[in-house]
């Protein structure tokens, strides 16, 4: 039961190291003008999932990150269960690029084609969810 608990607070420490920083980040973000610059921007490209422009943030976090990036990032954000719904299908397919393809390149698959598809399939979800929610 004691190493059960202490894996248990081992993990939560982790993921607090994680999801804290990026929470108050995005906080932070959310009452400057770089939000609104972020917003503004990618409006037109996040429109086609039904999505905020801000949401570009969780979206970055997720897929340069990790899953857990984006959940504080979600958490920072105002975002209603349709948009968070829509968000967590897409990073389903697509989270933590950079490590992943590492590990996939190092299992010797092509990495492009599997890059491209997670992503491909990502931004189809997103539209998809989108036209379904």
């Amino acid at each position: 039961m004691a190493r059960g608990w202490n894996n248990g607070i081992n993990t939560f420490l982790i993921l607090m190291r994680v999801m804290i920083p990026v929470y108050i980040l995005i906080t932070i973000v959310r009452y400057t003008p770089l939000l609104g610059w972020l917003s503004e921007f990618f409006q037109p490209a996040m429109a086609f999932f039904g999505l905020p422009g801000e949401a570009v943030m969780v979206l970055i976090l997720g897929q340069g990150i990790n899953i857990y990036a984006a959940v504080g990032a979600i958490s920072g954000l105002e975002l209603g269960i349709r948009e968070i719904t829509i968000l967590g299908g897409m990073l389903t397919i697509s989270h933590s690029l950079p490590m992943e393809t590492m590990v996939i390149h190092q299992a010797r698959v092509p990495v492009k084609g599997l890059l491209f598809l997670r992503v491909g399939l990502s931004l189809v979800s997103g539209i998809t969810l989108n036209l379904l929610l």
